[in-house]
């Protein structure tokens, strides 16, 4: 699995860059926050990956800070959320934030990130209450 890449961003789009390690470009997919944390075109970048496998495809999934990271791994273990869903959520909404209105059961706060219903909603609180960071055991942001 590849659990991090460090190279040179060749590529920026919506959710999508694409960083050339040693000239090899990787296709990464990457939440709102992390997109606006990297830099322009050509500038070094380096990124914690999460390797998501398929049987149809290789998908990889870039963050800037392992908080992000742990909190995309929570995401996609919930049922009904695969990794498209939690991309989403992630650039919906800080992770400060999201932490915040898991675990203070705020369904409304949650429900205004695009493509989070109430049903979505109601089975994040339920399944990540209890498995969200708190403040004393955050990952470091750097």
């Amino acid at each position: 699995m590849i659990a991090s890449l460090t190279g040179v961003l060749r590529e920026k789009a919506i959710q999508r860059i694409v960083i050339d390690v040693g000239g090899v470009g990787y296709d990464v997919q990457v939440p709102l926050s992390t997109l606006y944390t990297v830099g322009e075109v050509g500038a070094p970048v380096s990124l914690r990956v999460h390797t998501h496998v398929r049987e149809d495809a290789i998908q990889l999934f870039g963050f800037a800070t392992a908080l992000e990271l742990v909190l995309f791994e929570r995401l996609i273990g919930v049922n009904g959320i695969g990794p498209k869903l939690a991309l989403a959520v992630l650039s919906g909404i800080e992770t400060s934030e999201l932490v915040r209105a898991v675990q203070q059961g705020d369904l409304a706060r949650l429900t205004t990130i695009p493509g989070v219903g109430k049903k979505t909603g109601e089975r994040l609180i339920i399944e990540l209450r209890d498995r969200l960071p708190t403040s004393a055991t955050m990952p470091e942001l750097a």
